[in-house]
């Protein structure tokens, strides 16, 4: 079992996230989805992130869900991405499990809490459809253009942007700290030794990380300063250049018709079917 996920882990490497990491942030051009108006997706991702909590009818849900399930496909979300959603959704629902047993619950309290992990599958499948779909620039432009306060789009693309460069960061101050270290010779029961030396690595590498993050910042925030930034946020005519590039086109239209056709469809099918899942 040990060797097992030991492999698995093997297979991981902070290099191939940082290119997944890349490729989610930059490559959403190439999809369909990527093509939209990032205002309608913006606008689409409210829809879905706020109605389900006011949902109840489970056949409603597993039809959002499907639909969500799509067009994640369609946005070619990298599998780690899934994975890490995946994992968070059975972890949550194994921790409630538990702690209903713990004061009394049976096998029955599952059910509503399958209702809770729908309606979380269909908003986080929501967020990664459009966070994946839309780059850095066209994010802060999309916020932007919906009223958004410029400072808060700006440092939502700038946290966007800069994530894979933490990445790397992190990765080689990780590297260092493992050459100035030594491993334990014995990995101990169950790899115990080992796992305590990487944790304690891993809260050494957080403080130059910070450091670093908040040098790195500063540049940028005195770059952006003597390029203009501040005068281009604050005159309407420069905003209005910048975002003059965004425009409702016909697969917009056609996107937008068949979200609330589908969605129109899905309430009389809810109550004709509210027990088709369970």
């Amino acid at each position: 079992m040990v060797e097992a996920v030991k492999r698995a882990l093997g297979k991981i490497s902070v290099e191939h996230i940082k290119l997944e990491l890349l490729g989610t942030a930059y490559n959403s051009s190439s999809t369909f989805l990527g093509r939209l108006d990032p205002r309608m997706l913006l606008i689409w991702y409210l829809f879905f992130a706020i109605t389900p909590w006011f949902i109840y009818n489970r056949t409603i849900l597993l039809g959002m869900f499907v639909f969500m399930v799509v067009t994640t496909v369609l946005s070619k979300v990298s599998p780690y991405i899934v994975f890490i959603l995946c994992l968070g959704l059975v972890s949550q629902i194994g921790w409630m499990f538990l702690l209903s047993l713990f004061f009394g619950g049976g096998a029955e309290s599952l059910l509503p809490m399958l209702t809770l992990t729908l309606k979380l599958s269909v908003i986080s499948l929501a967020s990664i459809t459009v966070f994946s779909s839309l780059d850095p620039e066209r994010l802060s432009d999309g916020l932007s253009a919906l009223g958004v306060p410029d400072a808060f789009a700006f440092s939502l693309s700038y946290g966007y942007r800069i994530l894979p460069t933490l990445l790397e960061e992190f990765h080689q101050i990780l590297l260092s700290f493992r050459l100035r270290g030594q491993r334990p010779e014995k990995h101990g029961f169950l790899y115990l030794r080992t796992a305590a030396y990487y944790l304690r690595i891993l809260v050494l590498v957080f403080y130059p990380l910070m450091l670093n993050t908040a040098k790195r910042s500063r540049t940028t925030v005195e770059a952006l300063e003597t390029r203009g930034y501040t005068y281009a946020v604050n005159n309407p005519k420069v905003k209005k250049l910048r975002l003059s590039y965004l425009a409702m086109h016909r697969r917009d239209w056609l996107f937008v018709a068949f979200t609330v056709v589908y969605i129109s469809l899905l309430f009389p099918l809810g109550a004709a079917f509210p027990n088709l899942l369970y």
